[in-house]
């Protein structure tokens, strides 16, 4: 598992910190971190990371417009979102736009864990 490069994209430092902390207890030691939904794209265009775990509310872009960017960009990009909005549609609008996974903040680190896990397998 160790050559996996996942990309964090969260404004809030501590919760890329916390999820980071949460995927080095699963073995993954190669993270990029975008702090708005720009940020993301342009480095998922550049890196091509194996997975993205991605905010939904973020500056600059959303995470649902840089999820539509990255899906155009690699339609098999493995991408995550977590959001503190737990609401049905933002969740739909997640997984029809092509998201792997929903989590719904707060979320504990085994839930981050076997999410990725089970994409990365």
């Amino acid at each position: 598992m160790d050559e996996k490069l996942v990309l964090i994209a969260d404004d809030a430092a501590f919760m890329r910190k916390m999820i980071k902390n949460a995927l080095l207890t699963a073995g993954l030691t190669r993270f990029i971190e975008a702090k708005s939904g720009q940020e993301a794209v342009d480095l998922y265009a550049q890196q091509h990371p194996d997975l993205v775990m991605m905010d939904v509310t973020m500056p600059v872009k959303d995470g649902l417009e840089a999820l539509k960017e990255i899906m155009a960009i690699d339609p098999g990009a493995k991408v995550v979102m977590c959001s503190a909005i737990g609401q049905d549609g933002t969740i739909m609008e997640a997984i029809r736009t092509g998201a792997s996974e929903f989590i719904v903040k707060p979320f504990k680190t085994d839930q981050i864990v076997e999410a990725v896990m089970g994409l990365l397998l």
